[in-house]
């Protein structure tokens, strides 16, 4: 028996099955940096148009996690779609630096500064293990295969960028809207420093919730602004019994800071007639909340005698419920009926609302806490006493004083430090803001959100309705690790050196050589005149962290030579809409008028497969390192790719193994397709356009087609199209149509035929194209695949723009709709025999005979493709009859189609596994069919269309 396998064009590639990611890719990533691919590809994109994507800074501390990991796959992808489009897209990464974080790590292995260490060794220790964090983040990051500028990274602890973070600050100080002011600022007692809105998020607090009388200090002033219920009532017809207002909190730590109560001057109140503790007593109430409080207080029997508006109470006073003080009842605006008494206890000294009202009636702070939260030495009855821990106390001395209406624990959403977790509180303070309003920074912010685009689109309104909000931005901190707010104030008026501007750039230049502790190492005679010197003084605050990273379009977009402002795009989580997007546009206003971005994009937060948040707690945590030491960092960017990211983002083991199939969809086509292109070389076999077979024009133009649409969704950023459709034309027009039919010619005709050089000219076509359509997403994958490539070409797919070599098949004679329409009723004939197979009528497709019965449009259609039909149904044998001779054949969901499927009677080729009537009818190829024996021993088979 002769072995015709030497005969045959079977495929070979060294191009492995196996992506064995986790082993293979550290191998690719070393090449890379040994031939120094990002410097190539900036030397390749130079002239061409920027585009800028400004890298938000992680911050240096601790590993990465999967939020980091999609944060920076979703950059990469962009900027590596771009240089594909033509664009020169540098990336810089970058890392904040300073702030409590780091100084809390510092203290643990140092002791606080200034206690058990210097200023300056603690500065610099805090720089040292930045640095290490910053080094450690960078290996993970590389590992995924991001490219950039990883060698020189931005920092904001860089000497140059401390500089111009002062600058930044110096040009809008010149600008008018630095101002300094003393109110309520979130204060973290951990951190001992001020917060900015951007620091605070909400968790559930369990706080307790009391209700508190202030007796009249004069009963019958007080009781002469209400109506009673009978007119002309005099004595015990007004009532018998204590007259107190009742307020409502859930911080009692701050009724020793209370100095009034806020009514409302439209709301009405209520004057109660009720029994407390055993004794009678008349209580005022906001009248809509009479109820909900008895409840709370357990009183069912009581009466309304009387009935007034707030602003009648106006200016009556009440005593302090533990201290000899008078409390006037004020008017303000912020008092509802949602909750509580509707008689608002007041403390200028914790809240902005408290401490705007307090203005208006002249009522000043207090300032009863410490930095650390801890009640003065001066405070009655609390001093020593930490935040934290007095409300236990609290309620005893109201209770004691016989005070206490009711009191239970509550649930509430409470601001928290965000980096330190804990709960903060509302302390007025000396600290220095920008203004939003002083020079109209905010409506011009908002006004300028109009030449912003978003995407997501509804991230517009989410930005307009936080910004909308923002109060005076505090931008002071009272850090060690921080770049520190480099002015000098008078010391008697603190109004700032009417040369600002001047020292500011002084400080900066010194800063540029010995970073942040120029500034504090500096004595004011070091750069004032004498004269000056003895008046005014250094500040000694730092900035706010989200100031540093927020002037980066100044301090990083204006300096990098590679880089220019306004950026195309800014890449962040949804959380930064009140964070770093916010942070960026209030200053870019505030320094050039103008916002530092064209472009926001934000991404959903990673969530189990349940819905919930990662938590060490929850053992649901996904880390990258994980992923790409086990999987494959492709496996972990193909992730991303295939979710829509506009949500939150569901991720588990499960999920990743997932998408570890569907990769190898993937690979398994290209490996297909690289395989076949043994022996092939491009620059002397490939087929002219208008010589290839028709199906093959057909994939070519099947990709051109595809690269369109591949490319528009990288241009508007959706990637879970560009997976999705990649995914599947591999599936569905390579893997499920035109890779099945051309198996037949690859492998049996001639080696440099016509035919197979055709189809070889089209898979060429295709993984040109196919390799760089993926290399945004799976870029590993994709350079593997660029080196099994056959032909000349660049040393990484990464220095690549799109293919351009893909042609139309707009005008042929047998188009675009004459193929799909031909995949359809393949499609139909491949279900008529698997339900054939099922019924054992036959095994495998060639052996198979079938006849199609179909209507006039179908039978012209298909009977252009002649005997090549039975090539394309990948069946031994395939006629074509009129629909009205169909009697025993099936529908099919083609319309005007019907199948007959038979097995066939004739002997099975040895070479191409086809039953043909003239098996074994040439004597010197007795197990071959008339075909096979042409293309061994003749001039080959020709082949037209498929």
């Amino acid at each position: 028996m002769t072995d015709y396998k030497h005969t045959l064009n079977l495929p070979e590639t060294d191009f492995p099955m196996r992506g064995n990611l986790a082993k293979r890719e550290p191998d690719m990533l070393k090449r890379w940096y040994d031939e120094e691919l990002y410097e190539e590809i900036r030397k390749v994109s130079e002239g061409r148009d920027k585009f800028i994507l400004h890298d938000g800074p992680p911050y240096a501390n601790g590993d990465i996690h999967i939020g980091h990991a999609v944060n920076k796959i979703i950059k990469d992808m962009i900027i590596k779609s771009k240089t594909l489009s033509g664009f020169d897209a540098p990336y810089v990464p970058g890392w904040d630096c300073h702030g409590l974080p780091i100084e809390h790590k510092v203290e643990g292995m140092l002791g606080k500064a200034g206690d058990k260490v210097d200023f300056k060794t603690f500065r610099a220790k805090c720089r040292q293990y930045a640095a290490k964090q910053v080094d450690g983040q960078r290996e993970d990051f590389k590992r995924m295969g991001i490219l950039g500028t990883w060698d020189k990274p931005y920092l904001t602890m860089d000497f140059q960028t401390e500089a111009d973070i002062i600058r930044a600050l110096g040009k809008i100080t010149d600008n008018g809207h630095l101002v300094k002011g003393y109110k309520p600022v979130y204060w973290s007692v951990v951190g001992g420093s001020a917060l900015a809105e951007a620091e605070v998020e909400y968790q559930e607090k369990t706080s307790t919730q009391i209700d508190v009388r202030y007796a009249a200090l004069d009963e019958a002033d007080l009781l002469s602004a209400f109506d009673y219920e009978t007119d002309g009532c005099e004595g015990k017809e007004r009532g018998e019994g204590e007259v107190a207002a009742v307020i409502w909190t859930t911080t009692p730590w701050t009724l020793p800071s209370s100095q009034a109560i806020t009514l409302g001057a439209d709301l009405g109140y209520a004057l109660i007639q009720c029994e407390v503790n055993g004794q009678p007593a008349r209580l005022i109430l906001g009248e809509q909340l009479v109820e909900s409080a008895m409840q709370r207080y357990g009183i069912e029997d009581y009466t309304i005698i009387a009935r007034t508006l707030g602003a009648r109470l106006e200016g009556k006073r009440v005593a302090h419920p533990f201290y000899n003080r008078e409390i006037p009842l004020i008017l303000g605006d912020h008092v509802t009926t949602d909750a509580g008494t509707g008689c608002v206890h007041t403390a200028p000294d914790h809240g902005v609302d408290d401490f705007n009202v307090g203005k208006k009636y002249d009522i000043g702070t207090l300032n009863y806490l410490d930095d650390a939260g801890i009640f003065r030495s001066n405070v009655e009855l609390f001093a020593g006493e930490h935040v934290y821990k007095v409300d236990p106390k609290v309620v005893d001395v109201v209770t004691e004083k016989g005070r206490l209406l009711a009191q239970a624990k509550m649930v509430h959403s409470y601001p928290h430090c965000w980096r330190t977790k804990t709960p903060l509180i509302f302390r007025a303070t000396p600290q220095w803001f920008i203004s939003m309003e002083k020079e109209g920074l905010l409506s011009t912010a908002m006004k300028s959100l109009d030449t912003v685009k978003f995407t997501p689109d509804w991230g517009r309104n989410r930005m307009e309705s936080m910004l909308s909000q923002s109060p005076d931005w505090c931008i002071s901190r009272q850090r060690t690790w921080g770049v520190p707010i480099a002015l000098f104030i008078h010391k008697e008026t603190e109004e700032l050196h009417p040369e600002t501007s001047a020292l500011i750039e002084q400080v900066a230049l010194r800063v540029e050589q010995e970073g942040m502790d120029a500034w504090f190492d500096l004595q004011p005679a070091d750069l004032l005149s004498a004269e000056d010197a003895e008046h005014y003084v250094k500040v000694t605050d730092t900035l706010d962290v989200w100031f540093d990273s927020g002037v980066t379009h100044y301090s990083v977009l204006d300096r990098r030579e590679e880089l220019r402002s306004p950026a195309d795009i800014y890449v962040e989580g949804s959380d930064q809409h009140r964070g770093w997007f916010q942070s960026s546009l209030k200053t870019g206003i505030a320094t050039k008028g103008i916002p530092p971005y064209k472009q926001l994009l934000t991404h959903g937060f990673t969530v189990d497969a349940n819905g919930r948040k990662m938590s060490k707690s929850l053992g649901n945590v996904i880390a990258p390192q994980k992923v790409f030491k086990s999987l494959g960092a492709d496996i972990l960017r193909l992730w991303v790719s295939a979710t829509d990211y506009t949500a939150e983002m569901t991720v588990s083991d499960e999920i990743l193994k997932r998408t570890a199939d569907s990769y190898r969809r993937i690979r398994n086509t290209a490996r297909f397709l690289l395989s076949n292109l043994n022996g092939f070389n491009p620059e002397t076999d490939s087929v002219a356009w208008e010589d290839m077979l028709s199906l093959d024009r057909w994939a070519v133009d099947r990709a051109m087609r595809l690269q369109e649409e591949v490319i528009e969704s990288y241009d508007s950023y959706n990637f879970l199209n560009v997976y999705q459709k990649v995914h599947n034309f591999c599936s569905l027009d390579l893997g499920g149509f035109y890779l099945d039919i051309i198996k037949d010619r690859q492998y049996t005709t001639q080696s440099d035929s016509l035919a197979r050089r055709s189809c070889q000219t089209a898979m060429f076509h295709i993984i040109e194209a196919f390799a760089r359509w993926i290399a945004p997403v799976t870029s590993f994958t994709a350079d593997e695949i660029w080196q099994a490539i056959p032909g000349q070409r660049s040393k990484s797919v990464l220095l690549e723009t799109w293919y351009e070599d893909l042609k139309s098949l707009e005008g042929d004679e047998l188009g675009r709709e004459y193929w799909n329409s031909v995949m359809t009723v393949k499609h139909a004939v491949n279900k008529a025999l698997e339900d054939a197979r099922k019924e054992s009528v036959m095994g495998g497709g060639l052996e198979a005979e079938v006849t199609l019965f179909a209507n006039d449009e179908l039978l012209e259609a298909l009977g252009k493709l002649g005997d090549e039909l039975r090539f394309v149904l990948i069946t031994s044998q395939a006629e074509l009859k009129p629909l009205s001779e169909a009697t025993d054949a099936v529908d099919t969901d083609v319309e005007g189609l019907k199948v007959s499927v038979r097995k066939s009677a004739h002997e099975k080729c040895d070479r191409c596994w086809h039953r043909r009537e003239d098996v074994g009818t040439i004597e010197t190829h007795t197990t071959l069919c008339g075909r096979c024996v042409e293309n061994v021993d003749g001039k080959g088979e020709i082949r037209q269309f498929a």
